[in-house]
């Protein structure tokens, strides 16, 4: 495997709280990537022994026929390009890693046409499968022609999915949609989330008991993300609105049943953040280092640490770095 020598890394022991989580310690952040002019919208994946992280690249955040790239690393330290998958006359935008319940690795991105301007003439989301994360089927359109399936989240053999949309019975705004699929290809309808001010960006994760938890970002009226809960079959939603704008949201649960997420936060410049979550409320606890162009983290808990890709300009150009956070857990 070709390997990539490791760029400069730099620790510090404790990042000023934003909030009373001072015992957060910030224990590493390494610049794992910046080969291409733009590097970007992040995910990451722990897998049989091995890390992946996905991200696009292209000329520019908007416009461009960007492709998705692949690292694999064994020790999360030394990473290497492993794939690059491109679909001609196509943005590939935003994959999101996720394991099928027969152990493959999956990708879900959007698909957006541009034809060489900065217009957005259409999208279709994709879907590719790998078995080593090395050679992907080729990307696979899923859903309608306008659809966005942002992330999908596995559960008891199902792949659970937000995308959004402007189409019919939208009433001229983004309409925001459950879906589910057995095999990550074809999708029923579960419900449509009645969440207004132009909702779209979507992760979905789910407590041991079953219910389902989503993080939504939207761009209209405040503009404040709002936080949902449902129990099976997941067609009633309870709905509470955050007191923060979140750009690329993401959480995960840990182990002492505590929900972390992490984002752009957008007062005093955009900066990525590590934010304490629970089912009502995000409240920002961490800045990483970043600015300008930034956020679209990836979330995995290991041996100890929550560790976080990101992708910043605040270097100069936007690239792709991986931090690494002591997260005190609760007995």
């Amino acid at each position: 495997m070709l390997l990539l020598p490791c760029y400069v890394l730099w620790f510090v022991s404790v990042v000023p709280a934003l909030s009373t989580m001072a015992d957060l310690e910030l224990v590493s952040v390494e610049k794992i990537w910046d080969d291409a002019p733009h590097n970007a919208f992040t995910d990451l994946l722990h897998r049989r022994d091995r890390w992946y992280c996905t991200f696009r690249e292209s000329n520019g955040h908007v416009g461009g026929d960007g492709r998705v790239r692949v690292l694999e690393s064994i020790d999360g330290r030394t990473w290497g390009p492993v794939a690059l998958i491109a679909e001609e006359g196509i943005d590939l935008r935003d994959p999101k890693l996720s394991i099928t319940p027969d152990g493959r690795l999956m990708i879900v991105a959007g698909g957006s046409v541009y034809r060489g301007t900065k217009t957005l003439m259409g999208r279709q989301p994709r879907v590719m499968f790998s078995e080593d994360g090395r050679q992907w089927t080729t990307p696979k359109r899923v859903l309608d022609e306008g659809e966005w399936l942002w992330r999908v989240t596995w559960h008891e053999g199902k792949a659970y999915g937000a995308s959004y949309s402007t189409g019919p019975g939208d009433g001229g705004d983004w309409g925001l949609k459950l879906f589910a699929s057995a095999d990550g290809l074809n999708y029923d309808h579960v419900t449509r989330l009645d969440v207004p001010g132009r909702p779209n960006e979507t992760t979905l994760r789910f407590l041991p008991d079953g219910e389902m938890i989503a993080l939504v970002r939207r761009e209209e009226g405040n503009g404040m993300a709002w936080i949902g809960t449902s129990r099976a079959p997941y067609r009633e939603w309870t709905w509470k609105p955050t007191e923060h704008r979140i750009g690329g949201p993401n959480f995960l649960r840990l182990p002492d049943g505590s929900l972390w997420a992490a984002g752009r936060s957008y007062p005093g410049g955009p900066k990525t953040v590590l934010a304490r979550m629970t089912p009502g409320s995000y409240e920002p606890a961490l800045i990483l280092p970043s600015g300008g162009d930034t956020s679209y983290p990836g979330l995995v808990w290991h041996d100890g640490l929550l560790w976080i890709s990101y992708y910043s300009s605040h270097e100069g150009k936007s690239a792709i770095y991986l931090a690494k956070v002591k997260v005190p857990l609760v007995p």
